[in-house]
């Protein structure tokens, strides 16, 4: 009779919780008959022959273990950026690949992440550097057929390999300046006896890929998968270890993509990239405000300038008001903040006379943009009372501002740069808070500077 393998315990293959039991539910993502056990390992040693080789094959800069003034060291001229031949990734990326940089991206399956980032490899190949690109999920052929249907670089070196050792070793012998693994859940240690894509697994590659990435000074990038929650499978360790953290975003039925940065040690952490799917792969939108406007005025529809990192996106916001039988009004929203809805509604309930409590209130950002900051309260308020008096605001106007409790229009960052970017798509007129700053404004428009919203209806539903 075969010897049962002892059990190192169970996880979540949704999102990587450990647990000494099995659960039915997993406590972390609350999926149902989601773990998994896993075998305890044979082999404790956290590097393998084989990667320690690796290592130590490389001219490593340390200190030996002692402490060192900031001003003892100096900085590697060839620590530069390179561009990745996308300036809307670039963007989100603060300008560029940072060399020997750790970089996770994550996305929905069939999002496109390992079409962007083999166009970008292509990219690179092109222009001179030695860049390798590892995928334990495609075959040689598929990959073949992207590549030429997106034109890449045919010098690009690829291996589809799962055996991280086996990788090692190639990146042993070629020395990359860039690294692709896709991914790190389908990549494993032959040593451990773990299943791939365990945490422990992942763990454990991503340790010895940074180590390799900062030593060898290699731009890594992994591309990982995400959860039904949208958070990206695996421990939670793999965030913290990585320099960076993208995710690439979009409805797979709708042709436009989004880059979002969530980490970033080498820049902004709140940049926006976006992208729009073709047949020759993924290409840069160049008026990103036009996207996500209809160029139709309507009823419950206000246009707002919103601030994605350091750009302004003009996004038009829809509401749908009606009257309920329960005594629990629904708010549904989609792609704004779901405490702002209600404090809104009771905010124009109380303070503008707005019966709202008998109604279902329904909101919802056009093109799947997702507005975070307070500054779309005041067109998102004024799309509620458009619905709810069936009377469309102005022609060629927008909006912005945040709404206080009282019912005051709170300033917001970037006025000018708000209604700039508004007077490029042909908006004409603009209810903005009023404050007591000098501002320059555009002469082209004309500006209703407000201070609470009951005077923002007299100008939104003024008549021509």
């Amino acid at each position: 009779m075969a010897k049962k393998t002892k059990s190192a315990g169970w996880f979540c293959k949704e999102c990587g919780y450990e647990s000494i039991n099995y659960l039915g539910r997993c406590p972390a993502c609350s999926t149902w008959s989601s773990f998994i056990e896993q075998p305890s390992e044979k082999i404790t040693k956290s590097v393998s022959p084989t990667a320690s080789a690796v290592l130590s094959s490389f001219v490593i800069k340390s200190t030996e273990g002692r402490a060192i003034k900031l001003a003892d060291i100096l900085l590697e001229e060839k620590k530069i950026r390179t561009t990745t031949g996308f300036p809307e990734l670039d963007r989100v990326l603060g300008g560029g690949l940072q060399s020997g940089s750790f970089i996770l991206m994550g996305g929905d399956p069939g999002i496109g992440k390992s079409t962007l980032l083999l166009q970008v490899v292509g990219h690179l190949s092109a222009l001179g550097k030695k860049v390798l690109y590892v995928s334990g999920e495609e075959s040689l052929d598929q990959v073949k057929s992207r590549s030429l249907r997106l034109n890449v670089d045919q010098n690009l070196l690829f291996m589809a390999e799962t055996d991280l050792e086996n990788v090692l070793s190639e990146i042993e012998k070629i020395k990359p300046e860039l690294l692709i693994i896709d991914s790190i859940q389908a990549i494993h240690l032959g040593s451990k006896d773990s299943f791939p894509g365990s945490p422990s697994q992942i763990r454990d590659c991503a340790s010895l890929l940074m180590q390799i990435a900062k030593k060898a000074n290699i731009t890594t990038i992994l591309i990982g998968h995400i959860t039904k929650e949208g958070n990206i499978a695996g421990p939670k360790l793999l965030e913290h270890m990585v320099d960076v953290v993208l995710y690439f975003e979009g409805d797979k039925q709708n042709y436009f993509r989004m880059v979002r940065g969530a980490k970033n040690r080498f820049g902004p952490t709140d940049e926006v990239g976006l992208f729009e799917m073709t047949e020759q792969g993924l290409s840069e939108v160049k008026n990103a405000s036009a996207l996500f406007l209809s160029g139709e005025q309507k009823p419950s529809t206000v246009v707002t300038a919103t601030l994605q990192g350091s750009r302004i996106l003009l996004a038009e916001i829809q509401a749908l008001v009606g009257y309920t039988n329960y005594p629990q009004p629904k708010r549904m929203v989609n792609g704004l903040d779901y405490n702002r809805i209600g404090q809104i509604a009771a905010v124009l309930e109380r303070r503008v006379g707005i019966q709202l409590s008998k109604q279902d209130i329904y909101a919802s950002v056009v093109g799947g943009l997702f507005i975070e900051e307070p500054a779309a309260d005041l067109a998102v308020s004024l799309a509620i009372i458009s619905c709810v008096r069936n009377l469309p605001i102005q022609g060629n106007l927008i909006a912005f501002g945040e709404i206080g409790l009282a019912g005051e229009l709170r300033a917001v960052t970037k006025i000018e740069n708000r209604l700039k970017e508004a007077l490029k798509l042909g908006f004409t007129k603009a209810i903005i808070p009023k404050i007591n700053l000098k501002l320059n404004l555009p002469k082209e428009m004309t500006i209703y500077q407000v201070s609470r919203v009951s005077e923002a209806l007299t100008f939104a539903f003024a008549k021509k």
